[in-house]
């Protein structure tokens, strides 16, 4: 694969410069910067998702000739999942006309991005990761943790492992460890795993990998040791099959890892051979290509030879259907956006409008190709994630099965703690906390 490659869709010529080129502007034009990585240790998130969000704004062009005669452009700068290079692809890509949203898929260089967005006024896409008090929007206006934060995954895991245990009353007495990896991204969820250890009587040992995980044997035998019936799998990318296998060989049953929602990928069980059967995982999104979303992909995309993938049998993939979902959230932003301010190129503002009121439910969903695929989203001006829904798969050995029905978290016991954290974080910051009447396009 050619990690600089540049897949652009214009009105006109495109003039490319440099390592993250820039693209030649026309007024009917939205532009995507993209902080992809490709190469790396994480590569196979990378490649799967900025694939399937490329491929979905494709869709809408040769499909649809763009949104309401709106061409989507983008340009792609490589990272490496590296916060320094992620920061400096932005400083290259800020001043393009046009930009709709940044979507970097990685909590460091998102966490670095916030002050930079909120003072160039341009939304901050983190779709299930990033800043978990980011989704308190009457603090954090420009950021949207789309489906899912740390936090209410973590209420979503524990949700899980209360209903197969009986309830959470049956929690009480039960041990569970977290194995987490040791980066700003695996440590969110340290405060959420003790209180909610805390509300329902569980025991809890957390554990850290450090970057990138190869090695995780003196940490499995400290599980062994402590006899859990649980293990929270807080991975990401080369770590997730090297604690699969470890497992197995001190005897740890796969069935009883529970998977976080970068630890559930094909990336993440195939390498990992027979050790991942019965893993299961948390999820947004399901797996597979039979949704119609994806069959017009690979019809009208792939069939013009302008899909993003070196390997179509990924088409339908967990990070690829991650990206064909991202994509659908981005791109009808902008089409609730334009019913406002006009079917025309917007600006970070007006964007940012249009995720605050990005309602897609279920009837929605199904005519945006997508039933089953993912569940709902009801985004507000100060709920930026929008009461996402979960649901958790199974792997068989060849593919993902869904073992449960979509879980909602406990948002009445996580919303008073971000409102806390994010009050904190306004006061040490200076911010005025917005009111429903505050509404920073009009400023």
């Amino acid at each position: 694969m050619n990690m600089f490659r540049r897949l652009k869709v214009t009105m006109g010529a495109a003039l490319a410069v440099g390592l993250a080129g820039t693209l030649a502007v026309h007024a009917d034009e939205q532009f995507f910067p993209l902080q992809s990585y490709r190469v790396g240790p994480y590569a196979a998130g990378g490649t799967g998702f900025f694939g399937g969000f490329i491929d979905y704004l494709n869709l809408i062009n040769i499909r649809d000739g763009g949104v309401n005669g709106v061409k989507l452009t983008w340009d792609e700068g490589e990272t490496q999942y590296e916060v320094e290079r992620g920061v400096e692809v932005y400083e290259r890509l800020k001043s393009h006309p046009g930009i709709a949203a940044w979507n970097p898929l990685s909590v460091g260089i998102a966490y670095a991005m916030i002050d930079r967005i909120t003072k160039d006024r341009v939304p901050l896409i983190t779709i299930n990761h990033g800043r978990t008090d980011s989704t308190d929007g009457r603090v954090f206006p420009y950021v949207f943790p789309l489906l899912l934060n740390p936090y209410s995954e973590t209420s979503g895991i524990v949700n899980y492992i209360a209903s197969r245990e009986g309830g959470p009353d049956k929690l009480k007495g039960k041990k569970i460890v977290v194995l987490y990896h040791g980066s700003p991204y695996g440590k969110e969820t340290i405060p959420i795993y003790k209180l909610l250890s805390d509300k329902y009587g569980f025991s809890l040992e957390q554990i850290e990998v450090p970057h990138p995980g190869n090695e995780q044997q003196s940490q499995w035998l400290s599980i062994r040791r402590a006899k859990p019936d649980y293990v929270v799998l807080r991975g990401w990318g080369v770590m997730n099959p090297v604690a699969l296998k470890t497992a197995q060989k001190v005897g740890f049953p796969a069935d009883h890892i529970i998977g976080n929602v970068w630890s559930n990928s094909e990336e993440d069980v195939i390498p990992a051979g027979d050790a991942a059967k019965g893993y299961i995982a948390i999820t947004t999104q399901a797996s597979g290509a039979e949704y119609p979303v994806l069959q017009e992909v690979i019809k009208t995309v792939y069939g013009a030879n302008k899909g993003n993938l070196d390997d179509k049998k990924r088409i339908g993939s967990v990070y690829h259907n991650l990206g064909i979902v991202n994509g659908i959230l981005n791109v009808e932003a902008i089409r609730i956006a334009q019913a406002k301010f006009g079917k025309r190129t917007l600006t970070g503002d007006e964007v940012r409008w249009g995720f605050e009121h990005l309602q897609l439910d279920p009837a929605r969903v199904e005519a945006l190709g997508a039933k089953g695929l993912f569940h709902s989203i009801n985004v507000t001006w100060d709920n930026h994630e929008g009461d996402g829904r979960v649901t958790f798969q199974q792997w068989d050995g060849s593919k993902w099965k869904v073992v449960s029905d979509w879980i909602a978290p406990d948002w009445a016991f996580l919303r008073p703690i971000i409102e806390k954290s994010s009050a904190a974080y306004a006061k040490e910051h200076g911010i005025r906390i917005r009111t429903s009447g505050d509404d920073p396009v009009s400023q």
